[in-house]
C-alpha cells in the first residue's frame, strides 16, 4: 500500500497544485486501497463542476487501469509459454548451500576421475536429487553432466530411483542441462540399461514431449529419439488397456512429432519420422496419427533426398495400409500422387527403399482399382526390369506383386504376352532357394497358364525345368513342394503340357514324387504329387522311369484306396487304371480285396440313394405301417 501511494503522488502531484493534486491523490488512494469497484463520494466543499471533473477522472484512470491490467496479464501469459523461462511444476524447497556444496564438489571429483564406473550407491543419488533439485543452473549441470557420465560407463541395469532426478532435469530452464539429461536418457534406452515401462512409469514421458517443443535442436533431436524408443514397445504400466503408444497420442504428442518431422535439421527429422514410424504399430496411435494428416504428409516425404526418412515414412505408410479402412485417405491424394512416389521409389539405388515400396504397392494392390492405376501407370515395365535384375531383396517383394496382380483375371493375358512367363522362367533357375520366389512364382505360372497364349509362353519358358528343379531341390520345404506339385497339377491337366513335363523329368523326379506320394502326414503334398504320377503319359521313357517304384505306387494307392475321403479313393482307381496301360505292372491282391470293397461301398452308398429318393408306399389309415425288425 505504501508503495501504491508514493507511486500517486510521484505520477499525479506535480501536475497540478497542491489543493487540486490532494484532491486527485485522495480519488487514487481510494481506488487503488478500496478497488475499482467503489462509488465516488467526496462529500461536500466542491462545487459542481469540480465534482463532475473528478467524477471523470475516476472514469478515465478506472478505463486505464483495467485495459494495463489486462496487457500485462497478456504478456505473463505470453512469457510463460516459453520453455526458457517455465519453472517446474512442483517447486522443490532450497537446499541448504553447505549441502550443495557437498553434493557439486563429491560429483566433480568423481567426474574427474576418468575411466572410473559410476557410483550407485545412495550417497550419490542423495546427491543428485538435491543438485536437481536446485534453481542454480551450475548445480543442475553438475548433475546433468553426472547422469550422462553414468549412461556412457554404465554396464548393468540402472536402479530405478536413479530416474527421479531426470523429471526436473529435463523441465530445467538451462539448455546444456535439458540436452545432457536428454541424451543420457537416449543412451539408457539404447544401452536397454532401464526399461521403457519404467521411463513411463517414473512419469518422464510427460516432459519428454514438452521438449519436444524446445527451440534446441539438440534436445528436439534427442526428445524425438526418446518418444521413437517409447513408442517401440506396446507396454504401458499405467493401465491395462493403454499402450506406450497410446500414451504418447493421449499426451498430445502428434502434432509436436509431425511439426518436428518437417524440420529442416535432418537428425531432429529422422528421429521424428521414426518416432511417427512406431506410433503405426497400433490401430489406435494409428487413426490418431491420420486424423491429424499424417497421409498426405508421409506420402511427400517418399521424395526426401534422406534414404533413412524414405524408408521409416514408406514403412509407416505400409503399416497404414494394412487397415483397409485407411484407404480411402491413401488413395484420395490427386493424381495419384502416392502410387507415383511408390513406383519413383521402387527405383531406388537403396535396396531396403526399393523392397519397401514394392511391399507397400503389394498391400495396396488388393484394390482392384489400385491394379488398374498401377498398370496405367507402367508397373509391368518395372516389374520385367527388376525380376530380370535377380536382386533377391528387392526381387522377393516384386513377385509378390505380381502373383496379387494375377488374381485379377483381365489383368493376365496382357501379362502374358509381356514376357512375363519368360522372366519367371530365369527367375526360378536362378533363385529356385527361396522360398517367396518360389510360392510366388508358382502362383503366377498357374494363374498365367489359364489364359489364351499362357500354355505356348509357358513351352517357350523355362518354367517346367525351374519348377522341376525346385521338386528335387534339398533346401525345398514342404510347403514349397506343395506350392509346387499343386501348379504342376494344375498344368498336367492339359495334354500338351503332359507329354512336354514327360520330356522334361528324370529319375529323380519321378523318384521324388512318388516318395512325396507316400507321405501322408501332408495329405495335400501327398494328393498332387500322386495326381501328376497318374497323369503321365506311359510312353517308353516315362515306363522306364516308373517301373522301379511299382512297388512304392502300389503301397500309397492301397493306403488312398482305405481313406475315407472319395478324391482318394478316386486317384487311387485312376492311378491303377492308367498303370494297368503297362504289361509289366501287376497288381497285387491286397489291391483287388481293397477295390472290391470300395466297390461294395459305392454300391451301398448308391443302394442307400436309391431309397432316399423312392417315395413312401401308400397306407390306409386301417393297415398301420410295418415296422422294421431290423
Amino acid at each position: 500500500m505504501k508503495s501504491n501511494a508514493r507511486i500517486v503522488r510521484h505520477v499525479f502531484v506535480p501536475a497540478f497544485d497542491n489543493k487540486a493534486g490532494a484532491w486527485c491523490t485522495e480519488v487514487c488512494m481510494r481506488l487503488l486501497t478500496n478497488g475499482f469497484n467503489t462509488t465516488l463520494n467526496m462529500g461536500t466543499g466542491l462545487c459542481e463542476k469540480c465534482e463532475e471533473l473528478l467524477n471523470y477522472f475516476f472514469a478515465l484512470v478506472k478505463r486505464l487501469y483495467n485495459e494495463f491490467e489486462l496487457k500485462i496479464k497478456d504478456c505473463v501469459k505470453a512469457l510463460s509459454r516459453c520453455c526458457c523461462l517455465r519453472r517446474s511444476s512442483s517447486p522443490q524447497r532450497f537446499p541448504k548451500r553447505r549441502q550443495r556444496n557437498s553434493a557439486y564438489t563429491s560429483l566433480l571429483q568423481h567426474l574427474n576421475t576418468d575411466n572410473q564406473p559410476p557410483l550407485l550407491n545412495q550417497q550419490c543419488l542423495h546427491a543428485l536429487k538435491t543438485l536437481a533439485a536446485s534453481e542454480d543452473h551450475d548445480l543442475q549441470g553438475a548433475a546433468s553432466m553426472y547422469c550422462l557420465h553414468i549412461s556412457q560407463h554404465l554396464e548393468t541395469l540402472l536402479p530405478v530411483a536413479f530416474l527421479e532426478p531426470y523429471l526436473p532435469l529435463l523441465l530445467s530452464n538451462d539448455l546444456e542441462t535439458q540436452r545432457a539429461t536428454s541424451l543420457s536418457l537416449v543412451n539408457l534406452l539404447v544401452k536397454n540399461n532401464v526399461s521403457q515401462e519404467q521411463v513411463v512409469e517414473m512419469g518422464l514421458l510427460v516432459p519428454i514431449l514438452e521438449t519436444l517443443q524446445s527451440g534446441d535442436p539438440t534436445v528436439q533431436c534427442n526428445s524425438c529419439a526418446c518418444a521413437a524408443m517409447l513408442a517401440s514397445s506396446g507396454v504401458c504400466v499405467h493401465s491395462c488397456t493403454e499402450s506406450n503408444r497410446e500414451a504418447i497420442v493421449s499426451a498430445d504428442g502428434v502434432i509436436p512429432l509431425l511439426v518436428l518431422a518437417k524440420s529442416y535439421n535432418s537428425r531432429v527429422q529422422q528421429n521424428a519420422v521414426w518416432a511417427l514410424l512406431n506410433l503405426t504399430q497400433s490401430e489406435e496411435s494409428m487413426r490418431a496419427l491420420c486424423q491429424e494428416g499424417a497421409v498426405p504428409f508421409l506420402a511427400l516425404l517418399l521424395q526426401s533426398s534422406d534414404s533413412e526418412i524414405q524408408f521409416n515414412s514408406c514403412s509407416a505408410l505400409s503399416n497404414i495400409a494394412l487397415v483397409q479402412e485407411h484407404h480411402p485417405k491413401m488413395l484420395g491424394i490427386g493424381d495419384q500422387f502416392l502410387l507415383k512416389s511408390l513406383l519413383m521409389l521402387t527405383s531406388s539405388s537403396v535396396q531396403k527403399n526399393s523392397s519397401q515400396a514394392w511391399k507397400c504397392l503389394k498391400i495396396l494392390s488388393g484394390n482392384v482399382e489400385v491394379q488398374k492405376h498401377l498398370l496405367e501407370l507402367g508397373v509391368v515395365t518395372s516389374l520385367r526390369a527388376l525380376l530380370s535384375s535377380f536382386a533377391l531383396p528387392v526381387t522377393e517383394p516384386a513377385i509378390t506383386l505380381l502373383s496379387e496382380l494375377t488374381t485379377h483375371p483381365p489383368n493376365n493375358e496382357n501379362l502374358v504376352d509381356d514376357g512375363l512367363l519368360e522372366v519367371i522362367g530365369h527367375l526360378l533357375v536362378s533363385h529356385g532357394s527361396s522360398s517367396i520366389v518360389i510360392r510366388h512364382s508358382a502362383a503366377v505360372v498357374t494363374n498365367l497358364c489359364t489364359t489364351r497364349h499362357g500354355v505356348q509362353g509357358l513351352m517357350e519358358s523355362e518354367c517346367l525345368t525351374g519348377l522341376l528343379r525346385v521338386l528335387v531341390s534339398s533346401v525345398a520345404t514342404q510347403e514349397d513342394l506343395a506350392c509346387v506339385t499343386l501348379c504342376l497339377h494344375h498344368l498336367t491337366s492339359r495334354e500338351v503340357l503332359q507329354s512336354r513335363l514327360a520330356t522334361k523329368m528324370n529319375p529323380d523326379h519321378v523318384l521324388r514324387l512318388v516318395t512325396l506320394s507316400g507321405e501322408m502326414e501332408n495329405q495335400e503334398l501327398s494328393y498332387y504329387s500322386a495326381s501328376i504320377v497318374s497323369k503321365l503319359q506311359l510312353n517308353g521313357d516315362i515306363v522306364d522311369l516308373l517301373r522301379p517304384h511299382y512297388p512304392a505306387i502300389s503301397a500309397y494307392v492301397l493306403a488312398f484306396l482305405k481313406k475315407q475321403e472319395v478324391r482318394f479313393q478316386q486317384l487311387g482307381i485312376v492311378t491303377l487304371c492308367s498303370l494297368k496301360k503297362d504289361g509289366g505292372f501287376v497288381a497285387a491282391a491286397h489291391l483287388e480285396e481293397q477295390l472290391m470293397e470300395v466297390h461294395l461301398q459305392t454300391e451301398q452308398t448308391r443302394t442307400l440313394l436309391q431309397r432316399i429318393q423312392q417315395p413312401p408306399p401308400l397306407s390306409s389309415p386301417e393297415s398301420p405301417l410295418p415296422l422294421d425288425r431290423d
